[in-house]
């Protein structure tokens, strides 16, 4: 769509800074992105990009770092070595303006002519946060265009924390140069949600109270921490996924049809549902902690959470969530929407699952099975509705099938890009459509606040469940009292992922 947000300054200097350039996220996420956007030709041609860390590196260091996720192919070398010969790298302290003053110096002699645009993003742990954006506000913001800031998740550990983040951002940048990214929202599917609600007649008009039970959107993973639970402790699943990736989603699939497709239109509406949504209580969740299985294939799968070293003796952080959440307006009451996430679960699994109400007078003697329309985000995008259909042959029986648009069959020629491909192209357009605005992060984080410290200040025990399971049966008790109905009979044709 040729709208506000859709294109760049193609003739003006960027450059794109990436402060934590040491760090995990930006050797397997930014640097790699960067380069896939440069090899396809999507980035402003005068674009450059700066490192910017305390260790004292080198760019061919940070490429080598960068080169397993790099995804090179045999006839892209010489695009690759063009690629890295506009990289530069700064190494200074996070709390030093004088070294601030130095990386806003080395940019300053690529910025010839009248107009050039900065980029920064903040891939760095909260705690370095507010002393890099001081810095950034005092020392680096270019004189001769736009600067826009991409903030990078955790955005805070509950309401108070958030706030007082988006506060000390307030105080340094306008709304409109901060991008809060969530790289969930640039997954394919994600981004589907709006078309396949809103531009299609045979949906949406289905889409209410009336004729749908429940939602269940879920996230599952069948690993364990694997040697990295420090970190993982330190927020648990609830902060890790379910209050930011699932409540994005919740809001994508329950918001009502924007005035637009602007930005700020399409946010509006995901901030109104999540006002109609109440705080949730413990009552509404179930927690679980993954054990080791004694029978796992591998090691990871033999080890509980508990059993990983850099996890703290006697943890009671959940690794599994399931959360009951009821939006108070006149499309959705008394429409249970369950998210679900976890890890060292059964499979890998990202998807939302919109099931309709019982067929009203069933004269098919209870054989019948509810509809579902089921949108995968991940692996394998796909987009299928269930049905009851007549099983082929002589008999009268039936069988769960589906409609079906898997994307590696539909669109077999097309490469999908990665969700933060999108999302870093996005900023170099301006397009915050994608992106978290701070009303939204306020209200997301009062729905959880409450139970997250009620957990922490009870010492809640999550239910133990074994590694490669589906979680705790509890929370499938929790979702069949929830009026979703499991089956577990429908078979998915795996020759289609």
């Amino acid at each position: 769509m040729n709208k506000e947000g859709t294109q760049f300054d193609e003739s003006f200097p960027h450059i794109f800074v990436v402060f934590g350039a040491s760090g995990d996220l930006a050797k397997k996420k930014i640097y790699p992105t960067l380069w896939w956007l440069y090899r396809d030709n999507l980035l402003p041609k005068k674009t450059i990009f700066f490192g910017y860390a305390r260790s004292s590196l080198t760019v061919r260091e940070i490429r080598e770092k960068c080169t397993p996720y790099m995804k090179v192919r045999p006839d892209e070398e010489q695009a690759y070595e063009d690629f890295w010969n506009i990289n530069y790298y700064v190494s200074g302290a996070y709390d030093s303006r004088t070294d601030f003053e130095k990386l806003n110096q080395e940019m300053c002699t690529f910025e010839n002519g009248l107009h050039a645009n900065r980029l920064f993003y903040l891939a760095l742990p909260p705690s370095a946060f507010q002393s890099v954006s001081v810095n950034i506000r005092n020392a680096c913001m270019g004189q001769k265009g736009w600067n826009r800031i991409i903030v990078e998740k955790p955005f805070g550990k509950d309401a108070a924390s958030s706030k007082a983040l988006s506060d000390h951002l307030a105080s340094l940048f306008k709304e409109e140069q901060l991008y809060r990214i969530d790289h969930y929202l640039g997954k394919e599917m994600v981004q589907n949600l709006m078309t396949i609600r809103f531009g299609n007649r045979i949906f949406n008009p289905t889409w209410n109270r009336e004729n749908i039970s429940s939602v269940l959107i879920s996230f599952k993973e069948p690993f364990g921490t694997q040697g990295r639970g420090g970190y993982f402790d330190e927020f648990g699943i609830i902060r890790d996924v379910m209050q930011n990736h699932l409540l994005q989603i919740l809001s994508l699939v329950a918001m009502e049809k924007p005035v637009t497709c602007h930005p700020d239109d399409i946010r509006d509406e995901k901030v109104k549902v999540l006002k109609s949504i109440k705080s949730l209580e413990l009552d509404d969740c179930v927690l679980g902690q993954y054990v080791g299985n004694p029978d796992g294939k591998d090691d990871d799968a033999k080890m509980g959470y508990l059993d990983d070293p850099t996890v703290p003796a006697g943890s009671k952080t959940p690794t599994f969530a399931l959360a009951v959440l009821q939006i108070k307006n006149e499309r959705w009451d008394g429409v249970p929407f369950i998210l679900r996430c976890g890890k060292a679960l059964n499979e890998r699994k990202a998807e939302v699952r919109i099931q309709y109400r019982d067929v009203p007078g069933d004269i098919f003697g209870g054989r019948s099975k509810r509809n579902e329309m089921v949108i995968r985000v991940q692996p394998g995008e796909a987009l299928y509705v269930k049905m009851m259909t007549k099983s082929p042959g002589i008999t009268f029986d039936m069988e769960e099938t589906e409609l079906d648009l898997t994307y590696n069959q539909r669109y077999k020629e097309i490469n999908l890009p990665d969700a933060y491909e999108r999302l870093i192209l996005d900023v170099f357009c301006g397009s915050q459509m994608n992106f978290v605005r701070d009303d939204e992060l306020s209200e997301a984080w009062r729905i959880f606040t409450p139970l997250l410290h009620h957990i922490e200040n009870n010492d809640v025990q999550p239910i133990p469940y074994v590694h490669g399971s589906r979680g705790p049966k509890e929370a499938d008790e929790k979702c069949d009292k929830s009026n979703f109905k499991y089956y577990g009979s429908y078979k998915w044709n795996n020759s289609k992922m």
